[in-house]
């Protein structure tokens, strides 16, 4: 009894020390042991498994490299305007690659590098009314790489300004012809705007600009300008800021000339026309001006437009049906207009022939003989210039025609 005793003490103690050993394998051991065998498990495989394995380490998060840097034009920034230069600084940093290009696609914006490579700076202008995306990736000494992304939009239609000249380009004009530049939109910065024009002319005259209102400038020079010349009218206004936050929208260069010097004096004392050409007279034509009631303006007159026929109206000149001036519509021949107010230099009806060299019947008018005004016509055009003397009324203003050169040239320069 004691022999089975004891095996049974034996068996049972390498039982015991089996399923010691096991542990958290005893659910899934081999069942060599009968189930009525096999005491229950006193802890769970869970409990166990934690207790008998070594806590892992838990690795760190990757920490993205920051670097300094700065871009222009700044991120969401809008009316940007387009002379702007944009541009991208990495401190501590080298810039690998920029990407500035339209949101909408096409070709990106051509830039440079500095020396060192921690300046980006575009070399190609923006355009108006554009959306941009800028990308750029910076890159420190340890290989770390960031990429950065910035949009901004350009000035919108609304917001640009434009301007056009006269005479225009490529035009053979006058020794009389100021230079006319009118603007889209008010001007408020004049100085500015005036700064981004430049005017020269081969015969070396300095001229000055003279405002007529927010819109409109003229420049002439100090005397009428040298017969067989040229000149250069530079006009930089893309990105000019004419102030109202209109934005000037483009950079133009224009060449005007002038040939040879035509001048008409016209005397009122003597009813009559001299042409000087190149300062020697050449033709004389008796003529007829305007009535007390209607007369000329003296002074300076300028050529503007020339018409081989064209339709005179009464209402034109503020008359209307019933009034003692009134005259009925009226075709006349070989007319060049001199003034904004209807002043013209034409050929007179037949009825006023009777008046050349003697008396006045105009309204304001220079009328001459069918010979005179195809002269005229045939030898005169715009820029030339007409001078009336001796009707006893005023000078005709800067704004009705131009005007110009009956504003002293004191208070032209300095308006």
């Amino acid at each position: 009894m004691s022999k089975s005793l004891k095996g049974w003490v034996v068996g049972g103690v390498a039982v015991a020390a089996v399923l010691i050993a096991a542990g958290a394998a005893v659910a899934i051991a081999p069942n060599w042991a009968g189930p009525g065998d096999v005491p229950a498990a006193t802890s769970s495989p869970s409990a166990a498994a934690t207790e008998s394995s070594t806590p892992s380490a838990t690795p760190s998060p990757t920490v993205a490299p920051s670097f300094d840097f700065g871009a222009s034009p700044a991120d969401d920034a809008e009316m940007v305007n387009p002379v702007t230069v944009p541009e991208v600084r990495a401190d501590d940093a080298v810039i690998e690659s920029v990407t500035l290009r339209a949101a909408d696609g096409g070709e990106p914006v051509e830039g440079t590098l500095s020396e060192g490579d921690s300046v980006w700076t575009a070399t190609e202008r923006l355009e108006f009314a554009t959306e941009y995306t800028f990308e750029f990736v910076l890159a420190d000494a340890d290989g770390n790489t960031a990429t950065e992304s910035q949009s901004f939009s350009t000035v919108m239609p609304a917001n640009e300004a434009d301007a056009a000249m006269y005479p225009l380009e490529g035009s053979t004009v006058g020794t009389g012809q100021p230079i006319e530049i009118n603007f889209s939109e008010p001007v408020i910065n004049r100085d500015e705007v005036e700064s981004a024009i430049t005017i020269t002319s081969s015969s070396g005259q300095v001229g000055a600009f003279h405002w007529l209102s927010d819109t409109k400038v003229r420049y002439r020079a100090e005397e009428f300008w040298a017969p067989n010349s040229t000149i250069t009218v530079d006009m930089q206004l893309f990105g000019v800021d004419y102030g109202n936050q209109m934005i000037g929208n483009f950079d133009d260069e224009m060449v005007i000339n002038t040939h040879n010097t035509r001048l008409a004096v016209v005397d009122n004392d003597t009813k009559m026309m001299d042409v000087y050409i190149d300062g020697a007279l050449t033709r004389s034509f008796p003529i007829t001006l305007g009535t007390e009631e209607w007369p000329s303006t003296i002074g300076y007159h300028v050529v503007m437009e020339q018409y081989e026929s064209t339709k005179f109206t009464a209402e034109s000149i503020g008359l209307q049906p019933g009034d003692d001036a009134y005259y009925e519509p009226t075709v006349v021949k070989n007319a060049s207009r001199i003034s904004n107010g209807g002043a013209f230099v034409h050929e007179a009806l037949p009825a006023a022939q009777v008046a050349l060299g003697n008396f006045n019947v105009s309204h304001g008018c220079i009328g001459m003989s069918p010979e005179g005004a195809k002269y005229f016509y045939d030898t005169f055009g715009p820029g030339d210039v007409v001078e009336i003397k001796n009707t006893g009324y005023g000078p005709m203003f800067i704004w009705d025609g131009f005007g110009d050169w009956n504003t002293p040239w004191n208070e032209y320069s300095n308006q």
